[in-house]
């Protein structure tokens, strides 16, 4: 696999990682809720930052492997690809929150 191909398989796999915690209901993608309903805020916060870390550790493998080395970075770079990866689960925190789920009816509305 090419250098740029390898760039937009792993920007593609980090768009889906970044909206997987706000998908699923499961904590830690293992685990039921206390009450079986859905998980906490800060579930979700903890797996995004826990897929953040992975998707670094999968894109510094790739850039091992296609240069030889790891480039050093210093925190302007974290900062910055943490942020974009926060912009990158937009998508389904507002799918979570903001959208308006249409609630299954029982039939019994008489219309």
């Amino acid at each position: 696999m090419s250098g740029a191909a390898g760039a937009w398989l792993l920007l593609g796999m980090v768009v889906c990682a970044a909206n997987i915690p706000f998908v699923f209901n499961r904590v830690l993608f293992v685990f039921r809720g206390r009450d079986g309903g859905s998980k906490s805020f800060g579930w979700r916060v903890l797996e995004l930052l826990m897929l953040y870390l992975a998707m670094g550790a999968m894109a510094m493998q790739l850039e091992v492997r296609n240069h030889g080395a790891a480039y050093a970075q210093g925190w302007e770079f974290y900062a910055t690809t943490g942020c974009l990866f926060v912009v990158f689960a937009f998508p389904g925190f507002v799918y979570r929150y903001l959208w308006r789920h249409a609630v299954p009816s029982d039939g019994a509305s008489g219309a």
